[in-house]
């Protein structure tokens, strides 16, 4: 068998993979390219492993490798493309070039949640009923459950 035949097809993969690595907007059909490249360098190790005759059958055995981390980065990959979709809602790389979290809301237009200090009681211990205490009109923070008895010292 002659090695060109190998080569030429592996060239080929490799250059559909590369182009859909660069051109593609999708993350799945970036991951989908990843893995012709993958293919394209386990066919020529193949490939040379059988022209060199080699007893060992190296190009073979590394192989099997490059198969193992394909198929693991497969695994990886798709979890967080999944996970991407569910805090995002899109898989276009374009728009998951901010690493912050998107906000519905401008943090201008937010009012004041009403987070000042609360009436007090002849004795300062912060339980007083005045008038003074009410709800706030925006969403409430979450705190943290009491764990003990509240102190009041």
């Amino acid at each position: 068998m002659h090695i060109v035949y190998p080569a030429v097809v592996s060239a080929l993969l490799f250059s559909i993979g590369v182009y859909g690595v660069l051109a593609r907007r999708n993350a799945i059909l970036v991951l989908m390219s990843v893995e012709l490249m993958l293919n394209a360098v386990n066919l020529n190790l193949v490939a040379f492993d059988v022209w060199l005759r080699d007893r060992l059958h190296g190009g073979q055995v590394l192989t099997l490798f490059v198969i193992v981390i394909a198929a693991a980065e497969v695994g990886i990959g798709l979890a967080i493309i999944l996970a991407l979709y569910r805090n995002r809602q899109t898989v276009d790389l374009d728009r998951l070039r901010s690493l912050a979290e998107p906000t519905d809301a401008d943090p201008a237009d937010a009012k004041p949640t009403g987070t000042g200090p609360t009436d007090t009681d002849s004795t300062g211990t912060g339980t007083g009923t005045g008038s003074g205490d009410t709800e706030p009109t925006g969403p409430r923070p979450v705190a943290p459950a009491a764990t003990g008895p509240r102190d009041t010292t």
